[in-house]
């Protein structure tokens, strides 16, 4: 109830009016009195009709209306009555007083009424019946009480003009006019919009603001509302409506508050009696406890009498009192429920300010009352969130025509109004700024200064600074007038004062202090701010006692910028507190508990002081250098930087694109926005045009195009017209219920404006199909857009054609998405015709509420078909076009097929049609299917989940023969799929249906000639489990589709009986080349029948059966071709058998047969012609099955392979399947794995061939040795017997190395991982000494456990003994010594790591030897790498025999030496004599005297990482160097004393026989060179020269071709990684003309330029016999590669070529892997680390088939992918010798994979693939896996 503001303008009418509803509801609580009562003022006759009336409320109502038509005295009497016998409520009372008057019923009573006839009073009313005597006291008390409240209001009402209101005192006014915010100017109305209470409670429970909620409710969008509008919602009587206003700094929410205490004043408010205002900045300064009484007079007024009264009063018309909070977030104190207090508040509780204010919010307090509170919007206390009903509401500030009024106000007395208002206008950062009120305050005060000054040219600030800064300038510049000086004058004049605030603005945010008192605040300071309006002075009450002046920043933005420009400029403050200071963290640790300071605003000022345009301000305040800023000035840049690499909310962002904006700096900006990720993500939080400006300014800094995404961000429309001007926006997206037809509006406007977006999305929003084409309309202007995304909206029913025109402008346009947009099945289907006739449209996608259309973009060249026999005839070419129309889930029945029909039939290019999830039943597919020849569809249409019978499926199959273009068709009932495939082949598309004709034999001869295969045809018939009936009508359909190619039917229970009915008509099936009847519930009879078909059926290829727990039946038949005869008058067609080139096969699995069965099913295959391959895998054979399976191998004559796997086999087995090479002479190996997997593969004829038999893990051991040799020894021809991983022993292995001699073959013997010790290896070796037919032995105890013995048959020299890691001991190494001396025939001895000592050694040494010729014997031994070369000589010449080689490499821990048989001295008499000559300076003769007679035959000398002292170099230099044999020579990798390289060269002028020097690794610099020329000069045999990894450079290699140009024999050269450039090169080059007998040359890792590499090429063309080319690692470029590929036709012996990371692109790789064909004789190709390109891979795979010999290719990081692996794949598949396929490091996938994994079986000698680092998945790997089993010579895959 809301009774009027001025009482003694009420007439008694209104005046019941308002007062009834309380009336009401009090007399229904006291309706005996009342009807008592009624009896004296109305008729008896007029109470009659009372008694049917049984609601209380009701009948005090009638008696009310009755009372009031008696009547205007008697209802002023019976008011006057009722107000001095009841206890009214206070307000009421006042009501009825004010209406009826006072003293009548008095006077009426001293008239002589009946005072004793009064009904009597009920027990409501019995204290006013027992003071009866005094109601004239009551009365007077009452009165009194209600004229000490009118009082009191009055008093506030005049307390409120005089503070806020015209009638100010006259030095406040005065005060106003140099106040910033003063109330001087004319109130202009502030933008105020209702907020969703839970919105703000989901923002506050996610203060990171990272989660966008759900699209909200039309209803519960924010709107505007004007402030009187806050106070009118209708609340229950009793509650305490609580109003939050929010609004960020400078919104003008103080200035609100005063505005409604002024209007309230002025009667505009009258349903509040009382009217209060708190600051909480002053309320911060209390320190004591309070009670509500105490806060409300003695913090605001305190009334002039009677308190009590007043206060009593007001407690009983607390609905009628207001009580604002200003500032909530600017309070010290903690706020939360435990502010409220316990136990529940009196009265007289004293209480804190925080306790009092919760109170009353909750209604604890005043109950009824309504609070008013403002904030900014990131402090609200938990309990207004969950516990108080509260009304929740913000202050946006001022929208453009509030800024205009504003402006207009302010300009009014200047004629120049309109110029500042045009310039406003004009300016989009200006115009954002003015949107927050106080900041147009200060732009106007700068343009009005501007404005006055200079009336035609105006340059305003560009930041919020800077115009603080200006602002304050042109309040120092006022007070001065006309006579003031320059800015930098005042500044210096006023910098004490200025200085001092500033240190008082810092102070006060770090100490919680707003409000200051006299004494806080110098006297120059307090002069100089209260002069210039900064401070603003009112009266400050804590207690009821004389009240004090407080002073504050007019603003708490003020303080802000005072406290920021102190931290400048002040010396105190050092870099560390300035980055402490600077931060964009949280205010907030908890949501109601703050933080020290109040910083807003703060971080934003300190950024702007950062800029260059503050750099002289702050110099001038500072009193220091530019330096001293600038050091500053940086700290907070940097700091600026590093934030923005941090993890931000949304709101943070925009809070640092604030502060990045306020530099002004373009270069911090670019940095900060290429580290926000590209992607901006606002969810749930405001923006305003002001944020956007700084967004934009960031994002238009960058130089790379970003994603902006708004998620239930509320903002206006003025925000999105600064989005126009951002040009670096790629995908923009907005998700809000806000959204609807007037944005999209706005938003149309402003796209224009986004040059580089490609991506617009409105989703989630209630745009209409209105709003829709104004966007789209506005979009067809976009023309770089790509997609549009308009989902969840509210579009409905479009406007289709016009759209889909406006979609077809836009060439780049690939998608659009009306998804959730509630579009009827009318609109889809208008939908479905328009896009057909777009001709951009590629794709309709409608699936339920999803609805997507997807675009083509502009059209390419039509590509003509590849069939060269169509290439003339237009009409065959395929248009690029392709549509798809997916019509899914829409309820489409066949009513509507006959639409459906039209729709595709008007579409020439149609690719794909889906209309599953529908309803069209047998008769809607019906209808399609009879259509279906006159619909263009290329790939496939999906009629799945359409409600089909058996009918229904009928009418699909049929469909088969009726459409010539049909490919396949896919039917399951029980899944409910129906789908059907089509030929893009424009040949059979074209081609009506028509009859089989009858061929002549001229046709069918001229058809032989022309043979075409048609198209294939697959029917997939499914999972559909038919009845009997169903299959009868099933066949009869089946019967008449000759054409198919494959025909799947499993999982249909068709049983025996329905398997022989399908094979009755399967003869029909001319084209059928798969069969498919997997779970059909078939019996063993069915097995032996299909096997009999096998013969029965002559075309059948493979045959696959298991009756395991997935039934599998499969055929697969010979391919036919479809052929056409083309005659002068007809076109026919013929099936013909393809030629039978290989066997048939067949597979019966997981079956469990029995002796007879297999017995049965052997003679069934005997008869099968051509069968090659049968396998009997999972069948549990036993041993008596495996043997009658065995004894038909000879009947069956063209059998290949035997296969049994998963089938465990018996000792006894095991012996019958070995066995069998004596019962088949066809058996060429047998192979039984793990005694569960046997292979026999057998050869075409019973010729005399080599047999394997392979029985590895089958537990065989030392009892099964002596069946196993009687049947070896039956088999004349064995080439390998492998007994690996058995469990043979020692007594097993001399069991079987005594029998071995029986056995005269040639083979290889593998019995490794058979449990061998060294005894038994010791045993192995006496057999191998004795033997006359072993001819190699190799061993090894580790963890290979290899044992492996080679026999022969013929007269073979070599005898190769190879021992490793059989960890030996003292008595098996004195055994192995006997031993070896009886093996006189040994050619070559290999010790690895087998414990084997230096004495040991020696040992051995004398052990070995032989009658005639060579022995080479090898040790490898940790102690080699440590013993020194002279010692390692000492050792070798304990030998037997002339010593011809000697190799030390340390490296390898080997020592190694060639010796000659038998020991002639008398052929090195003439060599001792020569080395006679140094035997003076030589010591240790007697050694040196032995070492020159055991090596006067060394021919080879080879020693690596070797260190040489001076003796030993001493010893090579003039004894071993010298020696007339020495044809080899090789020391690399090791060290030499100082001189030790320039004394070696010149030893080396003594090897005059030398054929190969190797120098490697030697470190040999330029200056080496000269002498080493020299040394090769006297070196005429030369073939092999090697100085890789050396330092040679351009002039060593220069100078090394004067030693090269004689060497006519040279054969290679190696100068790989010795820094040559292109001098050196070009030198070499000269020399290389001449080369003719060059094989190998080595350039790789030197640094020529591609002119080198040209030249060299040039030169090596005239090298005719190069084999070898190794240019690895040179850089040489496109250049080389084609003068290369000119060169490569005279290098036709070129074998291995090298050309890894050479930066050949692929120019170059082109014109050079198509010259590699002519090089037939490749082996080894490295291309690697190359940007070859596509084109250079399809190049070298198309001459892949010209390299018969090519074992390795190596493609490493070539950038190959999966579309070039599918050449190269078919180019592997043509070279047989392929050992090594190196493909690491590019991009192939599954795709790649599985092309490549089909070419690996051809290549039978792959021994390495290496795939590392692609983008092989799961399906990928699996495909290889599989056919990597098949590659036998495999060893090693990554």
């Amino acid at each position: 109830m809301q009774p009027p503001f001025q009482n003694d303008d009420l007439d008694m009418e209104a005046a019941v009016a308002s007062a009834r509803p309380q009336l009401v509801e009090f007399l229904s609580h006291h309706l005996g009195w009342l009807l008592t009562t009624s009896r004296h003022f109305l008729p008896g006759m007029a109470l009659n009709g009372l008694d049917g009336i049984t609601d209380h409320r009701e009948k005090a109502s009638v008696l009310l209306d009755l009372l009031e038509k008696a009547g205007p005295a008697t209802w002023k009497q019976f008011a006057q009555y009722l107000c001095m016998e009841c206890d009214l409520p206070l307000d009421l009372e006042i009501l009825l007083i004010s209406s009826a008057g006072e003293g009548n019923f008095s006077q009426k009573q001293e008239a002589g009424t009946d005072v004793s006839a009064r009904p009597s009073v009920p027990k409501g009313f019995a204290g006013r019946r027992r003071h009866r005597s005094s109601s004239v006291s009551d009365k007077d008390v009452k009165q009194q009480r209600l004229d000490s409240a009118e009082k009191y209001r009055h008093l506030l009402i005049d307390s409120m003009r005089q503070r806020y209101g015209s009638r100010r005192a006259a030095g406040a006014a005065a005060q106003e006019q140099t106040q910033p915010l003063a109330f001087s100017q004319a109130f202009v109305n502030l933008v105020i919009r209702h907020s969703k209470a839970s919105h703000l409670k989901e923002r506050m429970d996610k203060p990171r603001q990272d989660v966008a909620g759900a699209p909200e409710p039309e209803e519960c969008a924010d709107t505007a509302v004007k402030v009187s509008d806050l106070f009118c919602s209708v609340v229950p009587s009793g509650t305490t409506k609580v109003i939050f206003l929010f609004g960020k700094p400078g919104t003008g929410k103080t200035m609100l508050m005063h505005r409604i205490c002024q209007k309230w004043a002025e009667g505009v408010l009258p349903q509040f009696l009382f009217t209060f205002l708190f600051e909480f900045r002053q309320l911060n300064l209390l320190k004591r406890k309070l009670t509500l009484k105490e806060l409300l007079f003695d913090l605001f007024l305190q009334p002039e009498d009677s308190p009590d009264a007043v206060f009593q009063n007001l407690l009983e018309n607390a609905w009628r009192t207001l009580i604002i909070f200003d500032g909530l977030d600017e309070f010290a104190a903690n706020m939360d429920l435990s502010s409220s207090s316990k136990g529940g508040p009196t009265l007289t509780s004293h209480m804190s300010i925080s306790e009092l204010f919760v109170d009353l919010c909750h209604g604890k307090l005043l109950p009824g009352c309504t609070v008013l509170v403002t904030s900014r919007p990131k402090r609200l206390p938990n309990f207004l969130l969950n516990t108080v009903e509260f009304l929740l509401a913000e202050i946006w500030g001022f929208d453009h025509e509030k800024v205009e009024e504003y402006v207009s106000h302010y300009f009014h007395q200047y004629s120049f109004k309109e110029q500042a208002i045009a310039h406003l206008k004009n300016n989009t950062k200006l115009l954002s700024m003015c949107l927050i009120p106080a900041l147009c305050y200060v732009v106007c005060v700068c343009l009005e200064y501007l404005l006055l000054k200079h009336q035609r040219s105006v340059e305003l600030p560009q930041t919020m600074t800077q115009f603080y800064i200006k602002m304050l300038l042109i309040f120092i510049n006022k007070q001065q007038g006309e006579h003031a000086d320059g800015e930098a004058t005042q500044l210096n004049c006023n910098k004490k004062a200025i200085l001092g605030l500033c240190d008082l603005a810092l102070k006060g945010l770090e100490d919680k202090k707003l409000v200051f008192y006299v004494g806080d605040i110098p006297e120059h300071v307090k002069e100089f701010a209260s002069l210039h309006g900064l401070l603003t002075v009112f009266e400050v009450k804590t207690s009821g006692t004389c009240p004090e002046a407080g002073y504050a920043f007019v603003h708490l933005s003020l303080q802000e910028f005072f406290a920021a420009l102190c931290l400048m400029v002040s010396r105190r403050v050092d870099k560390n507190y300035l980055k402490k200071k600077f931060s964009l963290k949280s205010k907030w640790t908890l949501k109601n508990e703050a933080k020290t300071e109040f910083m807003e605003s703060f971080h934003i000022f300190l950024s702007g002081l950062s800029s260059k345009e503050c750099r002289t301000f702050l110099m001038l305040l500072a009193e220091q250098d530019e330096a001293w800023v600038q050091d500053k000035q940086d700290t907070i840049l940097q700091s600026l930087k590093k934030l923005a690499a941090t993890h931000l909310t949304g709101p943070k962002v925009i809070e640092l694109c604030h502060c990045t904006f306020e530099t002004q700096d373009l270069k911090v900006a670019q940095h900060i926005g290429s580290l926000l990720n590209f992607k901006y993500e606002f969810k749930n939080f405001r923006l305003t045009p002001l944020d956007m400006s700084a967004l934009v300014f960031v994002i238009n800094s960058g130089q790379d195009l970003t994603y902006l995404d708004f998620a239930g961000c509320l903002m206006d429309i003025d925000s999105l017209e600064v989005l126009s001007g951002c040009n670096n926006i790629e995908h923009l997206s907005f998700r809000s219920r806000r959204c609807g037809d007037d944005f999209a509006s706005a938003l149309s406007k402003s796209l224009r404006g986004m040059g580089s977006l490609k991506k617009l999305e409105l989703t989630g929003g209630s745009i209409t199909a209105e709003g829709m084409t104004n966007l789209v309309q506005a979009s067809s202007q976009c023309l770089q857009l790509e997609e549009i995304n308009l989902q969840d909206n509210r579009i409905r029913d479009p406007e289709v054609k016009r759209v889909m025109d406006l979609f077809s402008r836009m060439e780049k346009l690939k998608k659009i998405d009306l998804s959730n947009n509630d579009l009827s099945l009318n609109a889809v289907l208008i939908l479905a015709k328009e896009v057909i006739a777009c001709q951009n449209a590629a794709e309709l996608r409608v699936r339920k509420d999803t609805v997507m259309i997807y675009f083509s973009g502009p059209s390419g060249k039509v590509p003509r078909s590849l069939d060269l026999r169509w290439e003339e005839r237009k009409e065959h070419v395929i248009p690029t076009r392709r549509v798809k129309l997916c019509l899914q889930d829409r309820s489409l029945s066949s009513q509507h097929a006959k639409e459906i029909v039209a729709i595709l039939q008007s579409c020439p290019c149609l690719s794909e049609v889906d209309l599953s999830g529908n309803k069209l039943g047998d008769e809607g597919c019906s209808c399609l299917l009879e259509s279906l020849p006159w619909i263009p569809i290329s790939k496939q249409l999906d009629l799945s989940q359409n409600c089909l019978s058996v009918n229904g499926i009928c009418s699909l199959l049929k469909s088969v023969n009726t459409c010539q273009k049909m490919m396949e068709v896919q039917v399951s009932l029980c899944h409910e799929t129906a789908v059907l495939r089509f030929t893009e082949n424009g040949e059979f598309a074209s081609l009506p249906p028509r009859e089989e004709p009858v061929f002549s034999p001229d046709d069918q001869q001229y058809g032989e000639e022309n043979q075409t295969p048609t198209a294939s045809k697959k029917i997939r018939l499914t999972d559909s489990h038919f009845q009997a009936s169903d299959l009868e009508k099933l066949y009869a359909v089946l019967k008449e589709c000759s054409s198919i190619s494959e025909l799947d039917l499993s999982n249909n229970y068709l049983g025996d009986k329905g398997l022989l009915q399908l094979f009755q008509f399967l003869p029909n099936l001319k084209m059928l080349s798969s069969l498919k009847l997997n779970d059909n519930q078939i019996s063993l009879n069915s097995v032996f029948f299909l096997a009999q078909s096998l013969s029965t059926l002559e075309h059948i290829k493979r045959m696959n059966l298991s009756l395991g727990h997935r039934q599998v039946v499969h055929l697969t038949f010979w391919e036919r071709i479809r052929v056409r005869s083309t005659s002068r008058w007809r076109s026919s067609f013929l099936a013909h058998p393809k030629h039978v080139a290989a066997g048939r096969c067949f597979r019966l699995r997981d079956c469990r047969v029995g002796p007879e069965d297999v017995t049965r099913l052997c003679q069934i295959l005997a008869q099968c012609p051509q069968l090659t391959e049968i396998d009997l895998s999972g069948n549990s054979l036993s041993d008596q099955s495996i043997e009658r399976l065995l004894s038909f191998l000879p009947y069956l004559c063209h059998l290949t392979l035997l296969s049994i796997r998963n089938n465990t086999f018996s000792p006894r087995c095991t012996a019958l399947l070995i066995n069998s090479i004596n019962l088949c002479g066809r058996i060429r190996m047998v192979e039984v794995r793990s005694s569960e997997n046997a292979f026999l593969h057998l050869g075409a004829s019973v010729r005399s061939q080599k047999t394997s038999c392979r029985l590895t893990d089958c537990a065989i051991g030392q009892g099964q040795i002596d069946e196993l040799c009687r049947v070896l020894e039956q088999r004349g021809w064995l080439a390998e017997v492998d007994l690996s991983r058995n469990q043979l022993g020692d007594e097993g292995l001399r069991c079987f190395l005594d029998r071995l001699h029986r056995v005269p073959v040639t083979c290889s013997l593998n019995l490794s991982h058979n449990r061998i010790s060294q005894d038994g290896v010791l045993h192995l070796i006496n057999a191998f000494a004795t033997s006359g037919n072993t001819a190699e032995v190799q061993v090894s105890l580790c963890s290979k456990a290899t044992l492996i013995i080679k026999l022969t048959s013929r007269d073979d020299p070599r005898k190769i003994l190879r021992l490793a890691e059989c960890n030996f001991q003292p008595e098996h190494l004195e055994k192995l010594c006997l031993l070896l001396e009886k093996c006189t025939g040994l050619t070559e001895y290999i010790s690895s790591n087998n414990n084997v000592t230096v004495q040991a050694a020696e040992r051995l040494l004398h052990s070995l030897r032989k009658n005639l010729g060579l022995l080479k014997m090898s040790i490898e031994e940790p102690w080699v790498c440590k013993e020194s070369v002279t010692n390692l000589l000492e050792l070798a010449v304990q030998a037997c025999g002339n010593i011809t080689e000697i190799t030390i490499c340390k490296d390898k821990t080997l020592f190694q030496l060639g010796v000659r048989f038998p020991h002639c001295l008398e052929k090195v008499e003439s060599a001792v004599s020569r080395l006679n000559l140094y035997k003076p300076e030589i010591k240790h003769a007697c050694f040196y005297q032995r070492v020159r007679e055991k090596c006067a035959q060394l021919q080879e000398l080879r020693w690596s990482h070797v260190e040489l002292h001076n003796d030993e170099a001493e010893m090579l230099v003039k004894i071993l160097l010298p020696l007339p044999e020495l044809k080899k020579f090789g020391l690399t990798s090791s060290s030499i004393m100082p001189t030790g390289i320039d004394y070696l060269i010149m030893g080396l002028q003594n090897c005059q026989a030398i054929e190969e020097l190797n120098l490697g690794h030697m470190k040999l610099s330029g200056a080496a060179v000269p002498k080493l020329v020299l040394a090769l000069c006297e070196m005429p045999s030369l073939k092999r020269l090697i100085l890789n990894h050396n330092s040679i450079g351009n002039d060593g290699c220069s100078r090394l071709t004067e030693a090269l140009r004689n060497m006519h024999y040279l054969e290679e050269i190696n100068l790989s990684h010795n820094k040559i450039g292109d001098p050196g090169l070009m030198n070499l080059a000269a020399v290389l003309l001449k080369m003719q007998n060059l094989k190998r040359i080595d350039l790789s890792g030197n640094s020529p330029s591609p002119a080198g590499g040209e030249k060299l090429m040039g030169a090596l063309a005239c090298c005719q016999r190069i084999e070898e080319l190794l240019l690895s690692r040179n850089v040489f470029g496109d250049r080389t590669a084609v003068e290369l590929a000119l060169r490569l036709p005279h290098m036709t012996n070129l074998k291995i070529l090298h050309l890894q990371n050479n930066n050949i692109g692929p120019a170059g790789g082109m014109k050079l892997t198509r010259a590699l064909v002519v090089c037939g004789l490749l082996e080894e190709i490295s291309l690697s680390e190359n940007d070859l390109g596509e084109g250079s891979i399809h190049a070298l795979s198309e001459g892949l088939p010209r390299f018969e010999h090519l074992r390795k290719i190596d493609l490493k990081l070539c950038g190959i992918t999966d579309d070039a692996s599918k050449s190269l794949s078919h180019g592997f598949r043509q070279c047989p010798s392929m050992e090594e396929i190196i493909l690491s490091w590019n991009a192939l996938g599954d795709g790649g994979a599985r092309e490549l994994a089909g070419a690996l079986p051809g290549m039978e000698k792959l021994k390495m693939l290496d795939l590392e680092k692609n983008r092989i998945g799961a399906c990928g790997a699996t495909k290889l896996a599989e056919q990597l089993a098949k590659c036998p010579e495999i060893q090693f895959i990554r």
